[in-house]
């Protein structure tokens, strides 16, 4: 039986963003179906939505609202096709705490994204990706303040990273410019949205794709990657 074909996929992703949870729920369904067939590595890149968001952050519904002019209606309707989209997708965007859910708001991501940025050159990716999946639940389940350093290093510390590292890491001026020339990189591949796959640095899949689209983009780079 021929080895499983190796590709690296590099996420360009936000914290904020419920389709860039729903994208990587989709992708891990296509890669079950492709098992023994193609192995993937998962990079999580920084992508912020808003970069200029105060550090008080901003009521979700007021931020969509302002951002791009719909209606309370309209955003209702949004919501309920993207939980029917999430449902599929095996993935929660619900509150999941106990009693009533605290209001759902919109955060800085940029202390995050240092923290991820740090947590793949300290641990690699596959701890990277459980703590990017830790802050989604953070943010969507839990309702945390993930721009609150504390929460953040509470959260590195529950996939298990090295509490005084992940401050250290949140101090260092050097890796915020590390996620900043990230962040310029996905702009110079013409990522304007997220989520963004590039699968072996030079393959695009924009969006948040059905397992079915992935299986196929993914074989066909696969495909190309072995000729």
């Amino acid at each position: 039986m021929s080895e499983p074909q190796r590709l690296v996929i590099d996420i360009w992703s936000d914290v904020m963003c419920p389709w860039c949870a729903i994208g990587y729920g989709q992708l891990s369904r296509a890669l079950e179906e492709l098992d023994g067939e193609i192995e993937a590595q998962v990079r999580w890149r920084p992508f912020e939505l808003n970069p200029d968001m105060p550090k008080e952050g901003e009521q979700q519904e007021a931020h969509l609202q302002r951002k791009y002019g719909r209606s309370k209606e309209d955003g209702a309707a949004v919501r309920g096709q993207m939980k029917s989209i999430a449902d599929s997708a095996g993935v929660s965007l619900s509150y999941e705490g106990e009693g009533e859910a605290p209001t759902a708001m919109m955060w800085n991501t940029r202390d995050a994204h240092k923290l991820l940025t740090w947590a793949l050159e300290e641990a690699g990716p596959a701890v990277q990706t459980q703590l990017k999946l830790a802050l989604f639940k953070a943010h969507f389940n839990a309702r945390r303040n993930v721009s609150d350093s504390t929460t953040l290093l509470d959260i590195a510390a529950s996939v298990g990273l090295h509490r005084e590292a992940a401050k250290a890491a949140l101090e260092d001026e050097d890796l915020e410019a590390r996620v900043v020339a990230e962040e310029r990189q996905a702009w110079d591949m013409n990522i304007s949205g997220v989520p963004a796959m590039v699968i072996n640095g030079k393959f695009l899949i924009p969006g948040a794709q059905s397992p079915d689209t992935y299986v196929t983009a993914l074989r066909r780079v696969a495909e190309k990657s072995a000729a």
